[in-house]
């Protein structure tokens, strides 16, 4: 859910098979310490997770904890589990893919900066 198009990136991530709430609302609304609060109080999702990882990554950048932010994107490079994940922008893409362009752009300083969600 993590596509690179031009300096306008949203990320929205949700399972292709799952449809379990991943924050998406909070997220675009620009609540990101209520997107972290829901994201790890669902039991619904694994802790590899590839969009609950990502989506944690995102808010905790957004919020200026760079360090964080990378652990999530790492672990979601690093998950057993991997999947496309559905963008904002409605298209889908692969786990893993997304999450390593996550790390490039937080490496860029992009993300802390763009507004960035996934469904």
């Amino acid at each position: 859910m993590l596509i690179e198009l031009s300096s306008a990136l949203v990320l929205l991530f949700q399972p292709a098979t799952q449809g379990v709430d991943v924050a998406y609302q909070s997220m675009a609304q620009g609540h990101d310490q209520r997107a972290i609060e829901q994201i790890e109080a669902n039991a619904e999702l694994e802790t590899d997770d590839p969009a609950r990882l990502i989506n944690l990554g995102i808010a905790h950048a957004r919020k200026g904890d760079e360090g964080r932010a990378r652990q999530y994107f790492q672990a979601a490079i690093e998950s057993r589990e991997r999947y496309d994940l559905e963008t904002a922008e409605g298209a889908w893409v692969d786990s893993r893919t997304l999450a390593r362009r996550a790390m490039k752009m937080l490496d860029r300083g992009e993300l802390s900066a763009q507004r960035m969600t996934l469904r």
